[in-house]
């Protein structure tokens, strides 16, 4: 099976845009032979928006959700992406897995919110995202600072998901995610975390892209710049391949003292 990561520039609030641009990725993925096209965090309506959370934010059932659907089954690739959902008073920093023919297979709340905007906007999600299956494999989701949290990557692998899907919205001066910790997590769940960054400004904010797809030997499968947008494309076949004895022991070794 084959996935594809989309770093994208930030939406800004200009949602046709983002649509029509969500179009043409899901295209590009769908030639390449993709059956997944991960995007970033609230790339609907815009991350470093806090003025449009709450305004612009929709129901699982909306028309945003609905027409991602459609766009998919249409292009015959799914996609997972990150964006403003309200469930009456309440809005949520949230991210959905839609598949190629449209269903909706998982959908997911961020629990940890980073920093006072979020907190001002969001609520935390109270549960981490159900393993599902594509294709014959298992995925799960979690939302950007989540997987800077060990124990959160760490349950979904015992949980059994085999890549973890994070949209992303991390800013420039904390490359250190993208280098570091998404790698480790993947080497520690014996499991591929795809991480996919937005790039450039919105606002007073700039993102550092470097996305990244990391096998279970915590070495990249496939790597994006710092600056301008990217699409990614995997075959997982490429992390199925790596040898046992470069795979995270630590499961099997672990002595609790």
């Amino acid at each position: 099976m084959k996935v594809a990561l989309w770093q994208a520039k930030p939406t800004n609030g200009n949602i046709e845009a983002a649509f029509s641009a969500i179009c043409t990725q899901l295209q590009a993925a769908a030639a390449a032979g993709a059956k997944l096209l991960l995007a970033p965090e609230l790339l609907l309506p815009g991350y470093n928006r806090p003025d449009l959370h709450e305004s612009l934010s929709q129901p699982l059932d909306g028309t945003w959700i609905t027409r991602l659907r459609e766009m998919a089954a249409r292009a015959g690739c799914g996609i997972c992406l990150g964006w403003a959902e309200r469930d009456g008073d309440t809005v949520y920093n949230a991210a959905t897995t839609i598949s190629p023919d449209g269903a909706v297979l998982a959908h997911y709340r961020k629990v940890q919110l980073f920093g006072p905007m979020e907190r001002r906007s969001f609520r935390p999600g109270g549960q981490l995202c159900p393993v599902f299956e594509l294709e014959g494999r298992k995925f799960a989701m979690l939302v950007c600072y989540d997987i800077e949290f060990p124990a959160h990557a760490a349950a979904l692998a015992r949980n059994g998901a085999g890549l973890i899907l994070v949209p992303t919205a991390n800013p420039v001066g904390f490359e250190h995610v993208q280098r570091i910790l998404v790698p480790a997590r993947a080497h520690e769940g014996n499991c591929t975390v795809a991480y996919a960054n937005l790039t450039g400004p919105e606002g007073d904010l700039a993102f550092g892209g470097l996305s990244v797809i990391a096998g279970p030997d915590g070495q990249p499968l496939a790597t994006a710049g710092a600056r301008g947008e990217a699409l990614l494309i995997v075959d997982l076949a490429a992390s199925d391949a790596v040898p046992e004895d470069l795979r995270s022991a630590q499961t099997a070794d672990f002595r609790p003292v």
